[in-house]
């Protein structure tokens, strides 16, 4: 247990940021599922945008890793551009 009253703060908010980075993940994960499954092209082409702002979001607050956004991004575009 924690000796400190900083300490237990600590954890209170790795708490709090660990379910709001795990709730924001999940949710662009389902968003990706939901824009490859899409085979209306322009409805994808609506729906690329928001997917590419919550992949930003995440890169930007190192729940994914740079690279990895880029990869995703990349793909996505792929895919939307062929349909």
């Amino acid at each position: 247990m924690a000796n400190h009253k900083s300490a237990l703060k600590r954890i209170r908010n790795s708490e709090t940021k660990r379910l709001r980075n795990r709730y924001q993940h999940k949710t662009t994960r389902n968003a990706i599922k939901k824009l490859r499954e899409m085979t209306d092209k322009k409805e994808a082409e609506k729906f690329f945008p928001a997917v590419m702002s919550m992949i930003d979001k995440l890169a930007k607050n190192n729940i994914i890793h740079d690279n990895k956004a880029a990869n995703v991004k990349s793909k996505l575009a792929k895919h939307v551009a062929t349909l």
